[in-house]
């Protein structure tokens, strides 16, 4: 058996990126507002704008600080509550609390998507959406914003996980009113930190970007789509100026060169993650104790992981399992089975009082996470794939003795 790769190196920075660092280094135009136009901060906003295929971008500190500047973008009322999925990241819920919301939690199913029934069901006691779409897997957007419109309700797309992802070809992040994207190092794009809001809305655009810290008249750098002579934007930002708090949630130009290099890189990484992800999935299909669920029809993902559920093992044989793999060298994460997992929402005990969620438990419980870099080789994803399987193969032989 070959020895497990390192999975959380990621890629190296383009040299563009190392160029661009030491252009500013000399100039020490660390500040996005510094420069009268054309900042390193307002090009990646124009850039990911034009390629993710929405009119305004908004460089932030964080995918937190995105979500939580849509909240307040959306001008909700003080305790309007917010409906997110069990099975998300504990960043979401946090970024309800912070914007002075309340965070209503919906099922989740074993597919790691949205339980609609139970998304149904509690929609006409909310104000707002956020829909995670957790570890890149998208709910069924088609169903979602149906019952949404028909209500009024905006919806937050939390697109953390699923940059590259299309549904019905449309980028994810796209669908909802606007959409939250994280350049943390785990992600498709790495900058260590840092996030991007999205909007086709001139009004949302220009409440985020002001309350992101555009003081004074620095929301003049921000601009619409190229060849667009709307005054939309413009009339927004006249609009909202001091009459909204500033949170000074800003990307610094330094972020933005690392970033910028790496747009161009997304659809190979996009491509090989995919084929990746696919690659060792059909190795472990021949383990009738790992099920990888199968994408949604219009969906194509964007994976740079992979996730299944372990089926008709018990808790100590879950954790046998995941202990076999680690000793072999690759780490399992497994949702449910921690104190501290910031998956897992009974841990989210910030919340006061924790709803309790059977089939959102339940999943947690069972659902395996392994990160999949999308630079691994071939013979690296066949590592990682018989080092799965060898490990659950020890915990059958272990069973059966």
């Amino acid at each position: 058996m070959q020895q497990a790769p390192d999975v959380h190196q990621a890629e190296p920075i383009p040299a563009a990126a190392r160029e661009a660092i030491e252009a500013l280094l000399q100039s020490g135009d660390l500040f996005r507002y510094t420069a009268s136009e054309d900042a390193p901060v307002a090009l990646l906003e124009r850039e990911f704008a034009d390629m993710i295929g929405s009119r305004y971008a908004l460089a932030v500190s964080s995918c937190s600080a995105a979500l939580f500047l849509a909240l307040k973008a959306l001008d909700l009322p003080r305790d309007a509550r917010v409906l997110i999925p069990g099975f998300t990241f504990a960043a979401v819920p946090s970024s309800v609390l912070h914007a002075d919301c309340v965070p209503v939690l919906c099922e989740v199913g074993d597919t790691y998507r949205i339980d609609m029934e139970d998304f149904a069901a509690k929609l006409d006691d909310v104000q707002a959406v956020i829909i995670s779409h957790m570890r890149g897997h998208t709910s069924d957007m088609d169903a979602i914003m149906a019952l949404c419109e028909a209500r009024g309700l905006p919806v937050v797309e939390d697109a953390a996980h699923s940059l590259g992802t299309t549904w019905h070809g449309k980028n994810i992040g796209t669908i909802g009113a606007i959409g939250c994207f994280s350049f943390q190092s785990y992600k498709m794009i790495n900058a260590g930190e840092g996030g991007i809001l999205i909007t086709d809305d001139a009004e949302l655009a220009a409440r985020a970007v002001i309350m992101s810290g555009a003081y004074e008249h620095n929301w003049k750098k921000h601009k619409g789509p190229r060849g667009e002579n709307s005054t939309d934007l413009a009339e927004a930002f006249a609009r909202w100026q001091n009459r909204v708090p500033l949170y000074n949630l800003r990307m610094g130009n330094l972020s933005a060169a690392v970033i910028r290099p790496q747009l161009p890189e997304l659809e190979r990484r996009v491509r090989d993650g995919r084929g990746g992800h696919d690659y060792v999935a059909s190795r472990l299909a021949v383990s009738p104790h790992i099920q990888v669920p199968a994408p949604l029809g219009p969906e194509e993902r964007a994976p740079d992981s992979i996730q299944f559920n372990l089926v008709g093992l018990g808790e100590a044989d879950i954790r046998a399992f995941a202990a076999a793999a680690e000793a072999r060298g690759v780490k399992v994460q497994i949702f449910g089975l921690s104190t501290d997992n910031a998956r897992a929402f009974w841990n989210w005990r910030f919340l006061g009082e924790v709803p309790e969620l059977p089939k959102t438990r339940a999943m947690l419980m069972r659902a395996c996470d392994v990160r999949l870099p999308v630079h691994l080789t071939r013979d690296q994803l066949d590592a990682v794939a018989d080092i799965l399987l060898a490990a659950m193969n020890e915990v059958r032989q272990t069973a059966a003795a």
